[in-house]
């Protein structure tokens, strides 16, 4: 069995289907379908035509591991991608319940039974810092969401020479692809613009912040599919997976930052030709934005994977190849 949690969300069911692709259905699907005010629509119909063996609720799921029921399931991998990724959430307690402390329980479940544990991190725990290697001196998340991600990596790195198993976070940057129509504010930029250009013709995006003009603002923009894939190579679910148990934190972009613009015009290359306006910057967001994020990829190649990254553009393409589920 493989445990996929946060199955029904934007990256737990690209990476189902991505198994399911690859020939797997021995999975257990764990996830959480109670009401959010944050969520713009069903997460269930990102498992359109998904296999899967089993659906836990999270709730049931975490009750269950302490009780013993998994003490005789063989469990090839645990992919942890359950959370909490809403910047705006200022309760505190929620969010390390549910970032830090779930997220320990399961840890300690995977390395007592030597199963593969890859969890999802974030680049957000980098805050406003202008360099993106994962170490102490570059990690200064601005908001509780990024604190409670720094908190778990942590706790990783302090009892990572203990594992004997592999122990992988993966600092997810701008993820964006297929099945993210659910996460409302939260969604990619590309979402975002998307529904904006069919719409009204017109992309929105904000004045220049943060010392970049208008629209130079730049992140590191991540296909989900590639994250999917580098999920199963930690996990040991691809032939080229390491054979050694790997342990530590890795930055999970392509290492090149692209501008907004540069996404508004690859979407005008799939959705045809539009208006760009700019925006007043949000006064919420201001001190929890980042303006600017480039992975530091040498610890990801260090660790050993050598696929390249999926550009802009192409991802863009698939990710509307893809026929949303309404």
């Amino acid at each position: 069995m493989i445990i996929v949690t946060g199955g029904a969300g934007f990256i737990g069911s690209n990476l189902i289907h991505q198994l399911n692709a690859a020939g797997e259905r021995e999975i257990l699907l764990v996830d959480n379908f109670a009401p959010a005010a944050t969520l713009s629509g069903p997460k269930f119909l990102n498992l359109h035509g998904a296999k899967f063996m089993d659906y836990m609720d999270k709730h049931e799921f975490r009750a269950a591991l302490k009780a013993g029921e998994f003490e005789s399931v063989k469990v090839r991998a645990i992919l942890h991608q359950g959370a909490c990724s809403n910047t705006l959430e200022d309760d505190g307690r929620y969010m390390m319940d549910n970032n830090f402390t779930y997220s320990k329980e399961l840890l300690r479940f995977a390395v007592e039974r030597l199963i593969p544990f890859v969890y999802a991190s974030t680049a957000a725990v980098y805050g406003a810092s202008l360099k993106f290697a994962p170490v102490a001196k570059n990690e200064r998340p601005l908001n509780v969401y990024g604190y409670s991600k720094l908190v778990f990596d942590d706790f990783v790195r302090r009892l990572a020479p203990q594992f004997q198993s592999t122990v992988v976070g993966l600092r997810y940057f701008n993820v964006y692809g297929p099945r993210e129509q659910h996460k409302g504010r939260m969604a990619s930029v590309i979402h975002h613009f998307t529904k904006q250009l069919k719409e009204s013709g017109t992309i929105r995006m904000f004045e220049g912040s943060g010392g970049y003009a208008n629209g130079e603002q730049r992140r590191d923009f991540v296909f989900v599919d590639d994250l999917a894939r580098m999920n199963r190579f930690f996990a040991g679910l691809l032939p080229e997976s390491p054979k050694m148990p790997v342990k530590g934190i890795v930055n999970a972009g392509t290492g090149e930052a692209r501008t907004f613009k540069a996404v508004a015009d690859a979407l005008m290359q799939v959705h045809g030709p539009g208006k760009i306006e700019y925006i007043p910057f949000p006064g919420d967001l201001k001190n929890r934005y980042q303006h600017f994020t480039e992975a530091d990829t040498a610890g990801l190649r260090e660790a050993g994977y050598a696929e390249p990254f999926t550009p802009l553009e192409e991802g863009v393409r698939r990710t509307f190849e893809v026929e949303p589920v309404s």
